[in-house]
Formats: structure tokens, sequence, C-alpha cells
């Protein structure tokens, strides 16, 4: 049985992808680790990295190579600051020189180096081998896959075994939400009770604090760098940045001058039901331009679903709990992390795997679950919140014009973060026991669903919009 930490389904890193760009960053990292472990690392005189399947294909779009030069070059995703990334970049393609692993510096011309192959490797859709020489001998050749959310796993076995063994410290392990349930039944605790008692079989009670309130934060930042950026994204397709003009039709005269006073300012907006619907919007529409950016996110559990659970949050934080606090941020972030855990073990996060309902529609599934339990609902509600967004996602494909996390993904948040809102509300209004479709029955209808969609709507950029929509028409 998997064990998945909270901070695992919430991670910051860099966008627009998830699975295309966080994934293979970490993967050069990894590979650069295990080379030093098994000592190989010193005196390298090349590598080559082949990328397949869908990291192929859509590579470009998801900035896969980029990623990647700054993996290979030591980065970290979560601190590098986001204006030395283009440089950085330059650099290599300029140069054809890669300071490998932040250590020394070894010739590398991506355009050669990096290879894009369109075929697909068994275990799963987006893989990647890095290939090391030294003296034209290779000493080194290991593939990974990046299986979405920014996971990646090198070795099948060798994690299954790493997994069992951190799941053993879990008090209150979880593969199903049927177990979820039980549990909470049985201790009268709530979701995210249960969920806390996890995390502090691995890390403290501060530990636990600093690292949500990282996660808040970084949240927030993003969501007000998207509010207050205007122009056009990169990428080729010219699309207008849309939550710069949304802001500034909503918010007035407010003034602040910090995220954090923002925050506070916009709880005193105007609230009826066709704000809201653009306050949330412009939420979720801010987040994934950012995204699209190249800018730091909150994987939740993807990058190109990043704006659903913000927005969610948001919605609660301005609209209906001027007086939450910390408490209420943590709370909603735990029940967001079990739910998107549980959808992982259970089917895939993976857009290359299952579609655009493993993004979007798990990131709405998390946000609806998390915004029961903060309205007051039951863990029963929550699991049924949690259902009722998923269902209604069952079969969304991952169609992005050009391989951009652009068309359709940045609207598709916003229409996630609305989804979330109604699903909680329809839950809190009904009894749970009536329910019927449990949340375990969608999560294996929505992996029956994902191994049956045809591949060219499965983040290939081969089928639906992304063939639909010739890119001069952009």
């Amino acid at each position: 049985m998997e064990c998945i930490s909270v901070f695992d389904m919430l991670k910051i890193g860099i966008g627009p992808s998830s699975s295309h760009t966080l994934g293979p960053w970490r993967a050069a990292e990894r590979w650069i680790n295990h080379l030093k472990k098994e000592n190989n690392f010193e005196n390298i005189t090349s590598i080559k990295v082949d990328l397949y399947g869908s990291l192929s294909l859509t590579g470009k779009g998801h900035a896969t190579d980029l990623a990647l030069i700054l993996g290979l070059a030591g980065q970290d995703p979560e601190y590098i600051p986001v204006n030395d990334i283009q440089l950085l970049v330059d650099n290599v393609n300029s140069s054809n020189q890669l300071h490998f692993g932040n250590s020394y510096t070894i010739p590398f011309n991506p355009k050669i180096d990096i290879s894009f192959n369109k075929e697909f490797l068994p275990f799963h859709a987006n893989a990647l081998t890095f290939r090391a020489f030294k003296n034209n001998s290779e000493v080194s050749n290991d593939t990974y896959y990046s299986i979405g959310g920014g996971f990646v796993v090198r070795e099948q076995l060798y994690h299954a075994k790493e997994n069992i063994k951190i799941h053993k410290t879990f008090p209150f392990p979880v593969q199903k939400a049927k177990e979820l349930e039980t549990y909470c039944d049985e201790n009268q605790l709530s979701i995210s009770d249960i969920v806390l008692k996890n995390e502090l079989s691995l890390r403290t009670n501060e530990e636990i604090d600093f690292e949500i309130s990282r996660i808040w934060n970084t949240m927030l930042e993003c969501m007000y760098i998207g509010c207050h950026t205007e122009g056009n994204l990169p990428g080729g397709l010219n699309v207008r940045r849309r939550a710069f003009d949304m802001h500034q039709n909503l918010k007035g005269n407010i003034i602040y001058n910090t995220p954090k006073e923002w925050l506070g300012s916009i709880r005193k907006t105007e609230v009826k039901f066709r704000q809201i619907l653009k306050w949330v919007s412009c939420f979720a529409l801010s987040v994934n331009e950012v995204n699209a950016s190249l800018g730091r996110v909150v994987t939740a559990p993807t990058n190109g679903s990043a704006g659903v659970i913000p927005a969610v949050l948001m919605y609660y934080l301005v609209i209906e709990n001027h007086e939450a606090s910390f408490a209420q941020i943590k709370q909603f972030l735990l029940v967001a992390g079990e739910i998107g855990s549980i959808f992982k073990k259970g089917s895939t996060i993976s857009a290359a795997m299952g579609g655009c309902q493993a993004e979007i529609g798990v990131s709405s599934a998390m946000a609806a679950g998390a915004l029961t339990e903060l309205l007051g609902g039951s863990p029963s509600q929550v699991l049924m919140a949690s259902e009722i967004a998923m269902e209604h996602h069952l079969g969304l494909t991952c169609d992005p014009i050009g391989g951009l996390v652009q068309i359709p993904c940045i609207e598709r948040n916003a229409m996630g973060a609305i989804k979330a809102i109604n699903a909680a509300e329809l839950a809190l209004e009904n009894d749970a026991l009536d329910a019927k479709v449990p949340l375990d029955k969608v999560i294996s209808t929505m992996w029956e669903t994902a191994k049956d969609m045809n591949s060219k709507y499965k983040e290939t950029s081969e089928g639906g919009l992304a063939v639909g929509v010739n890119l001069s028409d952009c």
C-alpha cells in the first residue's frame, strides 16, 4: 500500500506542467544523486537525454527541454529565482556548456543532446532516459517515468518497497475513501484530524505548519502576481492574460501593498452572485497564467490544474468566512491533499494516462471535499462532494493547442473551481447515506475511462482542440 503525504500532493515548483516540466526536472536531480551514490558522477565527459511518448510529443510546449537543462545544472525548482530561469537557459544554449550538477562544466548542446522520440515506452506515457559517458564509454543508462503531479519513479519495485516502509508509520493507513470514512466514524474525528495524525508520524506539528504556510503563501503570491500582470502569455499563441483585466474591473478603488493586504481588501468589495463567479474565475485564471509563464506555483495535484484549489480556498476566505485564519487554511489543505492521494492510489493524476479528468477533475474533487469540511460537512458529505465533482469531469480530454498549457487548460481551472463550490453545496444539502455513487466507485470508473480513452486525447496534442483549431487561427 502506497504512502502519500499531503506534501507529496502539494508541491512548490515551476510551471507550466508538473509531469512535463517539474517531473523531468526532478528526474534529472534524482539521476545525478544516483550517479553520486554509484560513484559515477565525477569526471563524466558528456551526457544525453532521450524523451519518449507524451514528453516528446508536447515537450516543447511544456518547456521539458528547459526543465532538463535546469535540473541537470543542479537548480532547485522550489527556490530558483524565476527571473534567472531564462538567463540560465540562454547561457547553456549559447555556450553549449553545462555546469553539470552545479559542480563542473561539460559540453552540452540541447539541440543535439536532448532527443525527442515519438515512440512510447510500456510502463508510462511520460518516459525519459539519461545516459552518461566517460571518454566515450557509457557508464550510466537510466530510465525515469514522470507519472503526474511531479512524481517520478526510477524502478517500480524499489519504490514499492520504499512506500511500504513509510506506510507503516501511518497510524491510519488509507488506500480507499471507505477506509478513511471508517476511521472517522470509529474515532469520531474529522478527515483533517485523521490526516494530521498521519502527518504527525512523519514530522512535528511545527514542521507541518511551516510547510503549509509556505504552500499557502506561494498560492497567494501566485494569485497576486497573476492579477497584477498584464500582456500576452509566451509561447506563440498570443493568448492575452485575462486575470489582470477582470481584477481591475472587480477590485474598485481598494488600496493595498502586499498579498495579505490584498486579501483583506477583497473582503470589502461588492458580493453578488455574478461577482462571486468572476472573483473565483479570476483567482483560478491568475494562477494558471503564472503557470503558463514559467512562474512558481503549487502543484495541486498538477501544474495544469494548479488554479482550482487556491481559487476555492480564496473564495472561502474572502466570501464565506471573513474571520478565517491559518487554522482553516491548514484544515482545507490537509483534506485536499488526502482526497488527492486517494485518487492517485486508485486511478491516476497524469493527463498523459487519463486525460484532463486526471488533472482538473481530481483538483475539483480535492477542492470540493476540502470546502465541504470547512462549511461544516461530515466526513461522509466531504467524500460525497468529491464524488460529485469528479462525476461531472469523467471523460474530460487533454488536448492542449500547440502543446501549451494555455488553451483550453487555463479556462478549465475556472470551470473546475466553480464545479467544486457547487459540488460542496449539493453535498451539504443532502444526506450522504442517500448517495448512489460512492467516491471509490467513481475513482475506479475514472480509471476504466482512462484506459479506454484514445491516446490522442491524452496530452499528445494529436486530437480534440489541439487539431481542431489551427495555430494560424490563434
